[in-house]
Formats: C-alpha cells, sequence, structure tokens
C-alpha cells in the first residue's frame, strides 16, 4: 500500500510576508524555487501512480521544479479562499477582529472551515483509489494540506490548525495497522 506525499508549494513574496494567498496567482521566489528542487531531491527514487496538483502557477511551479510529472489538476487542492482576507495578514484581521482564527471562523466572502474539508475529503478519497498501485504526491498550498492531514486522521478542519507546515515541505499520509496515520510531517 502506498503513501500520499504532501507538498507545499515553494515561498513566494505573500507566503514570505504571511499574507494570505487563495486565489492570486504568484510567482516563486528565488528562494522558493530553490525550496523546490531540494523537495525534489528529497523525493528521488520515488515513483508516483499519480501526481495530482493545485492549478494555482506556484503549485504547478514546486511540482516542475521538483522533478514531477502533474497528472492531473483539481480545484479541490487550491488554498483555502481567504474571501475579503486575501491579501492580509492575520495581525492585520485581528486589528479590527481580535481573537478572530481561521480554523474557526473562516473567511468572510470565502470558503467556511466545513467547505474546505468537504473539498479535502474528495481528494483524499480520489487519493486513495491509486494507492494499491503506489504512491501519491498532492501539490498545493499551506493551509489546504494542513486540513488534508486533518480530515486524514479523523480531525475537523480546524485540526489542521495543529500541524505547522512550511513551504516546499514534504509529509507522508499512511496507515498504521491499517487505520489512516500521519507518518512524516513538514520535513525539509
Amino acid at each position: 500500500m502506498g503513501e500520499i506525499v504532501l507538498i507545499r508549494h515553494g515561498q513566494t513574496e505573500w507566503s514570505a510576508n504571511g499574507r494570505h494567498t487563495s486565489y492570486t496567482e504568484l510567482e516563486l521566489t528565488e528562494t522558493g524555487e530553490q525550496q523546490a528542487r531540494l523537495a525534489g531531491e528529497r523525493l528521488r527514487g520515488r515513483s508516483f501512480a499519480a501526481v495530482i496538483s493545485s492549478p494555482r502557477k506556484r503549485a504547478l511551479r514546486t511540482a516542475e521544479l521538483a522533478g514531477l510529472t502533474v497528472t492531473e489538476t483539481t480545484e479541490d487542492l487550491a488554498e483555502w479562499n481567504y474571501g475579503e482576507y486575501e491579501g492580509i495578514t492575520t495581525k492585520t484581521i485581528h486589528e479590527t477582529r481580535p481573537g478572530w482564527s481561521l480554523w474557526r471562523d473562516g473567511a468572510p466572502g470565502g470558503e467556511t472551515p466545513d467547505e474546505v474539508a468537504a473539498r479535502l475529503d474528495r481528494v483524499l478519497a480520489h487519493a486513495r483509489t491509486f494507492l494499491e498501485q503506489g504512491d501519491v504526491a498532492l501539490i498545493a498550498h499551506g493551509h489546504s494540506l494542513r486540513v488534508a492531514g486533518a480530515r486524514w486522521i479523523g480531525l475537523p478542519a480546524s485540526g489542521g490548525g495543529l500541524l505547522r507546515l512550511d513551504t516546499a515541505t514534504v509529509s507522508t499520509l499512511g496507515f498504521e495497522h491499517g487505520n489512516p496515520a500521519i507518518d512524516t510531517w513538514n520535513a525539509a
């Protein structure tokens, strides 16, 4: 039985500054491109039954630099839609909305935690169909992949708030005695 390999895209200007980035298309920084190449080195020797990516340029470029051939893209792997909070940092949001938490409150004009969980549940169910053939790579974004990790082990979307995920890191989801388990997390 294969593993699901989660690969967060490399650094962008906004990820470096803590700005929420969902639908805005940004290029990787020079650091982000180097991070993507290093992620590819960590994946060397693995073969994938499927490589599924978010359709955002930063995810697709990360896959390319990591030496992965994307077999399909899906909006279900896109980053959490931050709605009115697109491009804004959590610190700035807290100035007008103290106590706000994406993991609990979602984003005005964007998605709720339950909506994101439903998308990632579909991705994980689809990825499972390939596991008999081998590993599956999912290339996406910080918050969406954190939700994927939480959902894999039976937690609500808010459980992703407990899982730090840095740019261009590799995490693996597998099984322990037949039960879904996080094998590795946030490996650089």
